[in-house]
């Protein structure tokens, strides 16, 4: 559960990333890699807190993590490609 809430986040965020780059009409280009770059620290973030925190090992966690930002990274390009 806690996985598919993350990811919701995720897509919430480009959601919003989108919106801005509309409303003050920047390059979608830039915007989809600003967010995937965020995106990215924010899915290590998540992994950190699962090994360090929580106590799994990093076995377990690093496929989520793949899964985690993976999903929200490939919309975001499919979001950027149609929207540039």
């Amino acid at each position: 559960m806690h996985t598919i809430m993350v990811i919701g986040g995720g897509l919430v965020a480009l959601a919003l990333f989108a919106l801005v780059a509309r409303m003050f009409a920047l390059d979608m280009g830039t915007v989809t890699k600003a967010f995937i770059g965020l995106w990215f620290v924010a899915a290590l973030v998540n992994l950190w807190i699962g090994v360090a925190r929580a106590g799994y090992p990093l076995a377990v966690e690093a496929p989520i993590f793949l899964i985690v930002f993976g999903v929200p990274a490939a919309i975001a390009l499919f979001v950027g490609w149609k929207l540039s």
